[in-house]
């Protein structure tokens, strides 16, 4: 016999969805009428497809980690099926039906496993930090404590929304000169391996007439014709150990460090982490989190650890009994004004507003610098792709025009 998903809408308006086997739609709709409940709709369930253990592994593989699109889309769902009444074991029954990402279908079942177990919706989020982080599980937890679920889920699924729309304003800025730093690469390396060798048959016994650019350029073709696995070693060799020193702490530090500090990119770098630093902790202490674990939480997404340190030291104070904006007033990764504009909200009682209002403004300022930065960048790509490929350009003519002239 198939089952059947229904909703229905009880005597008193609530609204409840389940499963019931039955013969047909139109069975299985009459025998809720009869219940007494007025049906909404009424849908058959979708076998799933049974898979052997190594067929399920291939599966989960496929489909990859769940990523920030897959919360927010799980975040959104959730918030529409809290407001319109349906209890969260139901709603989190009907999204995990919904989901196609098999590892994320995974962490929702074990998300509504918890919750039929007794535990807290925040407890089972918790299970899962890497997926839902501090930030979610916190103002969960904080809208469990004052009964405002549905309206913290729509707060959460507004910071998810622009963090991703952050990070794809930031990874766009890059795309352009990626690309063209790619095809200046590719040029050079085909003029270098192709392109040159060819002229050595012309260039052969008049060496002393050469000049010193293409004689220098001709030992850097044989070499890389020659040796080219050495330079494929130590291109690999050279990526990974950048790679490599940038998970270490002291390569983190550097790395930061250098995003505050190349005069091209500091500004919009800055702008990031103002803005992700107020916004994170202007969305916590609005939802009513404590401002110690406030603090904390600001500290671990700010997203570099020069602006972790700062937001560690305003923790430490606040611990101390200080204000927040004491300690902000002495460092320069915040502007002044916006240490005084902390330090007026402190004052008013209006803090988080006020936080909004500053992280709103810096998130428009992102896009400002990003296209700044991205249309300085530009011309400085292709005049350094322009002048590397006439330097080879000129490099191979030249000697072909005095040895012309020689001739003569």
């Amino acid at each position: 016999m198939p089952n059947y998903r229904y909703q229905v809408r009880t005597e008193s308006g609530e609204l409840q969805v389940g499963v019931m086997a039955a013969d047909s739609v139109a069975t299985a709709a009459g025998v809720l009428r009869n219940q007494g409940h007025r049906v909404v709709s009424v849908a058959p369930v979708q076998a799933g497809i049974n898979r052997s253990g190594l067929a399920q592994k291939l599966a989960e593989l496929n489909a990859g980690r769940p990523n920030q699109k897959h919360v927010l889309d799980f975040t959104t769902q959730l918030a529409v099926m809290i407001r319109a009444g349906i209890n969260l074991r139901a709603a989190l029954d009907g999204i995990a039906d919904q989901t196609s990402h098999v590892n994320f279908k995974k962490i929702i079942v074990g998300l509504k496993t918890d919750v039929e177990s007794g535990k807290q919706f925040s407890e089972a989020l918790a299970r899962h930090p890497k997926l839902f982080g501090p930030l979610y599980i916190n103002m969960v937890r904080a809208s469990e404590m004052s009964g405002s679920f549905a309206k913290m889920l729509d707060r959460i699924a507004g910071y998810i929304g622009q963090e991703i729309e952050t990070r794809k304003m930031v990874i766009g800025a890059s795309i352009y000169p990626g690309i063209i730093g790619t095809m200046a690469i590719g040029v050079t390396i085909f003029l270098l391996t192709f392109v040159l060798p060819k002229f050595r048959a012309v260039f052969q016994g008049k060496e002393s007439v050469l000049p010193w650019a293409t004689k220098f350029l001709m030992g850097v073709s044989d070499f890389m014709v020659g040796y080219w696995y050495f330079v494929v070693g130590a291109l690999v060799l050279l990526i990974g150990s950048i790679i490599a020193i940038g998970k270490t702490e002291t390569g983190g530090w550097w790395f930061d460090k250098m995003r505050l500090t190349i005069p091209v990119v500091k500004s919009m770098f800055r702008a990031l982490y103002i803005g992700r630093s107020l916004h994170t902790m202007g969305q916590l202490i609005n939802a009513g989190v404590p401002m110690l674990d406030t603090l904390a939480i600001t500290g671990d997404i700010s997203g570099n650890r020069m602006y972790r340190v700062m937001w560690k030291s305003v923790y430490s104070s606040v611990k101390q009994g200080k204000k927040i904006a004491a300690p902000l007033s002495k460092t320069n990764l915040l502007p002044s004004a916006v240490s005084q504009m902390i330090s007026a909200g402190e004052e008013s009682g209006k803090l988080g507003e006020v936080l909004d209002e500053i992280s709103s403004y810096y998130q428009k300022l992102l896009k400002d610098r990003i296209k700044a930065v991205t249309s300085m960048i530009e011309p400085i790509m292709i005049i350094l792709m322009g002048t590397v490929v006439g330097f080879i350009a000129m490099a191979i003519i030249l000697p072909i025009f005095k040895m012309s002239s020689l001739v003569k």
